[in-house]
Formats: structure tokens, sequence, C-alpha cells
């Protein structure tokens, strides 16, 4: 997936607070008014949990967010320091405990997958724009 236009990124300790963090330095860049604004926290929030929970991030170390732009399109990545299982994938059952995040990024999002770069793995989610204001 090639980003047209990088707004801004942020790398944050990977520790379930820093979860909050994430949520605000979207609204930050996006703006209070954006209409994509609830959807991007709710994902960026589920991606970035999961990358605490299920890679290295959670154990010392980091989880960065970056926010581009794609034609119209808003791009949210959420990038771990590496699995220490299997990548994120969807499952196959809508009641298990497990892969609900992944189920409401499949609700919110145009679009979303996940890209290998190495032993890190990101999570992207694309939301309809508009471009934020302060671009």
């Amino acid at each position: 997936m090639a980003i047209s236009e990088v707004i801004a990124a942020l790398t944050l300790p990977g520790v379930e607070r820093s979860a909050r963090h994430a949520r605000v330095f979207a609204r930050d860049v996006l703006g209070e008014g954006h209409p994509s604004l609830p959807d991007v926290q709710t994902c960026v929030n589920e991606a970035f949990t999961n990358a605490v929970e299920h890679t290295a991030s959670g154990r010392g170390g980091t989880v960065t967010v970056m926010l581009s732009l794609d034609g119209g399109d808003v791009v949210a990545e959420v990038a771990d320091d590496g699995a220490l299982g299997e990548r994120p994938l969807m499952r196959d059952d809508p009641l298990a405990e497990d892969g609900r995040g992944l189920r409401i990024i499949d609700a919110l999002t145009l679009a979303w997958g996940t890209r290998a770069d190495g032993h890190r793995t990101t999570v992207w989610m694309r939301f309809p724009g508009p471009p934020p204001l302060r671009v």
C-alpha cells in the first residue's frame, strides 16, 4: 500500500495506558470536527491494544501510530515490535472471545489489512476523508 502524504507519526511505550495517548494524537491531528474521527480513534485504540497484548511491544517495546493521506482518504497505521505468535488475523467465529478488535476494525473502515516489515507488523486502516484542516 503506497502512502501519498504522511501527516504525523507518534511512537509510544507499549503499555496499555498509552492507548489513550494514541486516541488523543488522532484527535489532535485530524481535529475534533473530522467526520471520521470517532472511527479512527476506535480503530487505532483496538489495533494499539492488540499490539500491546499480543506482540513484543507489550514486553518493554513501543508502538508507532502514523496518520497519512492517500487520495481523499485518511490512513491510520499501527506498527508493533514483532508478533509473539501469528500475525493479526480475523477469527472465523464472530462470537469468539478473541478477535473482536479486528471485527470492530473491519466494520468501521473502508478497508484494512496487515503488512509485514521484517519481524514487525503494521495494521493499516483506511477511512473517508477529508484531509484535516491543519495539513
